[in-house]
């Protein structure tokens, strides 16, 4: 049996290091982001808003959550212009220091009865350190793993960072499952058992530091810096000359990005274990329901990698938010019936759709934009669909059903978020295959919207 030559083989083992480490950062980076969500709807209107009362109190904890969203754009841009000046690989590590360390300074925060007004303050300044790093990230992570990747492999490749985000939802899950369930049930929880998750950062960022460093960078990259291509202001020419592309890609996710903070994020959570609401759960079996959903969306996620390099990125993001359109009220009805297993099949047929709508965002989003600008157009696009999409979801979810009495409010609000992605869908090309090499600057430059006068042949 004849061996695979050595270059074969080292390009092989390269592209899984480059998997391993992608998406062990992203779910390292997302456990610390949902971690915080599943608080917000769980503890922190007690801890930290207890004077404004119950429902007013909901409202600013989850507002916290919406907040960081609105530095994600900030943190875009500045991992954007140095990813595309500086490298992918440095903006990976320093984006996962700042999230694992403003995480584990959260853990260590004294609550408003012990410091006053200065806990929510404090509170409200590491979320926003959260949302610069979660800005950043997500765009040098999938970079790495698509430009690393053959031409034929790119949607299975571009899964793997995706997969970050359903396994930091699972690991957050499961983790505050644990600690409701059996480290510190009750009472203990509120009393020093939510800090927990957030100080185990400090062992995560470990792992992740020493994974992220173990990858070379980029090969687009290394060929940009070798023929001194790096554009000076990548920002700048971005918006110049491709701001409908951002605005498009956006849309784009906006969608997803609100059904999944809506669903598997801390509105659900909240919702489904009030008290006084029509579901009256408690937080170890809801817990344990939003973990089983976000393992199938890991799968669906992984399976919507191989389907982009068969059918193309377009068409799997449409199968998706039909699936998304099709189950959204279904969903809301299994919720509704106040039993935790209904409960879970819910989420589960809803994350179907949601695996097929994210998976294929890192191989598209990166063939849609230009190698000079590319970090850029990647990072800032996402970070602007997750403002446009989940930045106040949990908190328009909840004044919804405080103003209607009912959670279908919610999935009238879904229904209208995936229609806009869908028309927003229909306006970009799908441009699977392209060249993503600085030699192809001219060919990137041209076509990647319907709306856009230039043509330029596609690459199979």
């Amino acid at each position: 049996m004849t061996s695979a030559p050595a270059p074969a083989r080292t390009a092989a083992a390269t592209q899984r290091r480059v998997a391993v480490a992608t998406v062990v950062g992203t779910t390292i980076e997302w456990y610390d982001f949902f971690i915080y969500g599943t608080a917000a709807g769980l503890v922190f209107s007690q801890l930290f808003f207890a004077p404004a009362g119950a429902e007013i109190g909901l409202l600013l904890s989850f507002a916290t959550v919406g907040i960081s969203f609105v530095f994600r754009p900030l943190g875009a841009f500045l991992a954007g212009h140095f990813g595309d000046r500086i490298g992918r690989r440095a903006m990976l590590v320093l984006t996962l220091l700042l999230m694992g360390g403003a995480t584990s300074l959260i853990g260590l925060l004294p609550t408003y009865e012990t410091a006053g007004v200065l806990a929510p303050v404090l509170l409200l300044v590491l979320r926003i350190l959260q949302g610069v790093s979660a800005g950043g990230e997500w765009g040098g992570a999938v970079l790495m793993a698509v430009e690393h990747a053959p031409r034929d492999r790119r949607g299975r490749a571009g899964a793997f960072p995706q997969l970050g985000v359903p396994l930091g939802m699972l690991l957050a899950s499961g983790v505050t499952a644990l600690m409701t369930g059996v480290v510190s049930p009750g009472p203990a929880f509120l009393e020093w058992g939510w800090r927990v998750p957030f100080l185990l950062s400090v062992v995560l960022i470990g792992v992740g530091y020493v994974v992220r460093r173990s990858v070379d960078e980029s090969p687009v990259f290394a060929e940009m810096a070798e023929k001194k291509q790096r554009t000076k202001v990548p920002v700048v020419e971005l918006f110049r000359r491709h701001r409908l592309l951002v605005v498009l890609a956006a849309l784009v996710f906006a969608g997803n990005n609100a059904a999944g903070y809506m669903t598997t994020g801390g509105f659900i959570t909240s919702y489904a274990t009030n008290p006084d609401g029509p579901v009256g759960l408690g937080r170890t079996p809801v817990l344990l329901a939003i973990t089983g959903a976000a393992a199938l969306w890991v799968l669906t996620t992984y399976l919507s990698g191989y389907l982009a390099d068969r059918i193309g990125r377009k068409r799997t993001y449409l199968i998706g938010y039909g699936s998304l359109i099709v189950t959204v009220f279904p969903m809301f009805l299994l919720v509704d019936s106040g039993d935790a297993g209904l409960l879970f099949l819910g989420l589960a047929l809803f994350t179907f759709g949601l695996g097929l709508a994210y998976g294929p965002q890192a191989a598209w989003y990166s063939e849609i934009f230009p190698a000079s600008v590319r970090f850029s157009g990647v990072a800032i696009s996402y970070a602007l669909g997750a403002v446009l999409g989940g930045a106040f979801a949990p908190t328009i979810a909840t004044a919804l059903v405080q103003a209607t009495g009912s959670v279908h409010a919610v999935g009238v609000y879904l229904l209208g978020m995936f229609v806009l992605a869908v028309a927003a869908n229909a306006l970009l090309r799908d441009r699977t295959g392209i060249d993503l090499g600085v030699e192809n600057q001219a060919e990137q430059e041209g076509g990647a919207t319907v709306l856009d006068p230039r043509r330029v042949p596609q690459r199979s």
